[in-house]
């Protein structure tokens, strides 16, 4: 424990304050956010946390668990392409899944770089199967390249095209044209053509798909739809709309329309491509849909937790693919009459499974070896409907609570090295099913979905599953700006607060990393009625002197271009500052990571803090 806020580094407090729509908004660290300023405090935060760290003498066995438990082999959905079958593999013992077309090795990140900070992000044969489209990044800071390779000679034909961040790629049937989005625009590229075609020259998140038949051109934002024939010349057709929507033209020639219009959750739709404002309704999935694949005769639906299967032409429903326990689907394939789909449970490690439409039989296709765990699993709802998942047996003990509560991303049961690490240790590890997750809960509700976290604390308290002195909160991204949220409106519930790559300055988070897309999901702070939700719950601004605040550690990576680090390291200061409490405040920093390259090291230490801080294995 840190007995002293004198053994803190010094952090100048300004006297900055600006008004912003009436209102006055201190930022007494606003130097924090210029990293080569801060440099020397950085450096006595890392002296910090090595102190601390040295203090904690299971970080190796707690490393050496987690690796035992993530060291399972895995097989990614397969994509075929020209009779060729294209995926991910990776072998119990390597660090990184290697690239396969059949049984022929064509990307290994490791040995592109032995030095393990290269990255495959992405990647698209070639309808014949021919050719590859891929994209790398190193130091996990996302900022892709785009490469070609000739699959059957494994030299690179094309690239490196830098500005590509998990960009789609659309090939036409030519096997030599692609559309992809370069610096957030929609483009055509020939391979061995320096000059590029713009499509879309409006800088968004685009969506790319091509039909079959090399005709019909989608693109997609989460906002807007434009769909272009490419048998004329004339550019893309705009379709204006009032809801989130995808539009696809299948393998059947029609055009298939994924909406949350008139339909919270999402319905599907079919139309004629020539007539793309016309729908009728198709199938109304019971859940959030996360798939769809359409084979010879069926279509086929996923959801988190199932696949409904459905007569083609009508979508009558004729049935589920059974699967192999209450766990969640992962990404869905299709080929012919076959598809293929991951599924992954709490204790099972993720494999994938090959269902045959023409016999209703479902079989392992890509077992995976290693890993999996023995653990006892509960379900509880708390008053206000919260859902909480709990890995571990009844009884007072320390506990982890991880949410995440953004942008409509469902938690499902997954498997996690670093959860049941925690759970056959003696501890309990819950997850929460927070508004946000899976449905909207976007700007002036943002609020609810911190309340429900809160509320779910509150309940594994009430109902004797854990005390708030063996309470942690854990929380990544979106989920780091949960818990922090969360310790800083409601310190006392709290042992301990793990917020890895957060936001926490929600008055600037705009002007930094990826913020000026996220709008839709946090509102402007030029928006007056954004600005009075996002002050009301910004971390950052919620700090107050003399408060005892729990045990906090606040990772972050150099290599982030998404959350700014300066996020972290304003919070750090902050609480630093103010806190009452004899509980240390603590500030990991990794120079050369990136958002989501944390690994086996950062599980370790955040375990080992978790571990000191609510009293598992005294």
């Amino acid at each position: 424990m840190i007995d002293s806020v004198q053994a803190y580094p010094c952090a100048e407090r300004l006297t900055l304050v600006e008004q912003v729509h009436g209102c006055t908004v201190a930022d007494p660290y606003r130097w924090l956010e210029d990293a080569s300023a801060s440099e020397h405090w950085l450096r006595d935060q890392d002296d910090l946390w090595l102190t601390y760290a040295a203090s904690l003498t299971s970080r190796f066995r707690w490393k050496n668990r987690v690796r035992q438990l993530s060291d399972a082999s895995s097989v990614s959905t397969p994509v075929w392409r020209g009779g060729c079958c294209f995926t991910l593999r990776r072998e119990t013992g390597q660090q990184y899944a290697v690239l396969y077309a059949d049984e022929t090795p064509l990307i290994d990140p490791k040995q592109l770089d032995p030095g393990g900070l290269t990255t495959l992000d992405a990647w698209q044969p070639s309808p014949d199967g021919t050719k590859l489209a891929y994209q790398l990044s190193r130091g996990g800071d996302e900022r892709s390249s785009l490469h070609v390779l000739d699959v059957l000679t494994g030299e690179l034909i094309d690239g490196p095209i830098d500005g590509c961040r998990y960009s789609p790629v659309a090939w036409l049937p030519d096997n030599e044209t692609f559309y992809y989005v370069r610096f957030r625009q929609v483009r055509r590229h020939h391979l061995g053509d320096p000059d590029d075609a713009t499509i879309l020259a409006g800088e968004a998140s685009y969506g790319l798909e091509i039909s079959a038949d090399g005709r019909w051109l989608t693109i997609c934002t989460t906002t807007d739809v434009w769909l272009a024939d490419l048998i004329t010349d004339a550019p893309p057709r705009h379709i204006p709309l009032e809801a989130t929507t995808i539009m696809s033209v299948g393998p059947d020639g029609r055009l298939y329309v994924v909406t949350t219009q008139d339909a919270p959750t999402g319905r599907i739709c079919v139309g004629d491509p020539t007539e793309p404002t016309t729908w009728h309704d198709y199938i109304q999935p019971d859940a959030p849909l996360t798939g769809l694949a359409v084979l010879d005769d069926v279509v086929l639906v996923s959801t988190a937790t199932e696949i409904t299967v459905h007569d083609r032409l009508t979508g009558e429903g004729q049935g589920r693919v059974e699967l192999p326990g209450a766990g969640s689907v992962g990404s869905l394939t299709a080929h012919g009459s076959r598809a293929w789909f991951s599924y992954t449970d709490s204790v099972t490690p993720p494999r994938v499974y090959c269902y045959n439409a023409s016999t209703h039989n479902t079989t392992d296709w890509g077992r995976a070896e290693g890993g999996g765990h023995d653990a006892e699993t509960h379900r509880l709802t708390t008053n206000s409907s919260v859902e909480l998942r709990v890995i571990g047996k009844p009884g007072l003990r320390p506990t982890i609570l991880y949410g995440y509560g953004g942008f409509g991303q469902a938690l499902t049961p997954t498997y996690s090295a670093f959860a049941l690490a925690w759970v056959e240790a003696g501890g309990s590890f819950v997850t929460a099913t927070l508004r946000g997750d899976g449905a909207s809960n976007t700007r002036h509700n943002k609020q609810d979905t911190i309340d429900d976290f809160i509320a779910a604390a509150e309940h594994l308290i009430a109902e004797g599953w854990t005390t708030a002195d063996q309470l942690a909160i854990c929380g990544e991204s979106n989920g780091g700006l949960l818990t922090a949220a969360a310790l800083t409106q409601r310190p006392e519930l709290f042992a301990a607060a793990v917020c890895s790559a957060p936001l926490t300055d929600m008055i600037r988070y705009e002007l930094s990393g990826l913020g000026e897309r996220w709008t839709a999901e946090y509102g402007s702070v030029e928006n007056p009625d954004d600005f009075k939700s996002l002050a009301s719950y910004s971390p950052y601004h919620r700090v107050a002197e003399g408060v005892k605040y729990p045990a906090v550690l606040l990772t972050a990576f150099g290599n982030d271009t998404r959350v700014d680090p300066l996020h972290a390291r304003k919070l750090c200061a902050a609480l630093q500052h103010a806190t009452a409490s004899s509980r240390p405040v603590l500030l990991r920093f990794e120079p050369n990571a990136g958002h989501t390259t944390g690994g086996i090291n950062l599980a370790a230490d955040i375990l080992a803090f978790i571990a000191n801080e609510t009293g598992l294995g005294r």
